[in-house]
């Protein structure tokens, strides 16, 4: 899931059906934002002042994250090997 223009912020069909499998399936995905990556496991798409969010776990250390749609510079969702 890629941008145009720099910002995530309003996802294609396409890219919301590859996010909701991922959350579905468990499967991981990658954030970037500001230069830093984030992967992660997906746990569910929400809004939170009138913002989408993606709350996630650390896949390592099971920690939970909020990362925004609309601070995004792109997501990706991780096939397995």
């Amino acid at each position: 899931m890629r941008t145009k223009g720099g910002r995530v912020g309003q996802l294609t069909v396409a890219e919301y059906d590859a996010l909701e499998r991922a959350i579905t399936d468990g499967a991981r995905i990658l954030v970037h934002r500001r230069g830093t990556d984030f992967l992660v496991i997906p746990q569910k798409l929400a809004l939170i002042g009138g913002r989408e969010a993606i709350h996630a776990r650390h896949p390592s250390t099971g920690s939970a994250l909020v990362l925004y749609l609309d601070e995004a510079d792109s997501v990706t969702v991780v096939k397995p090997r």
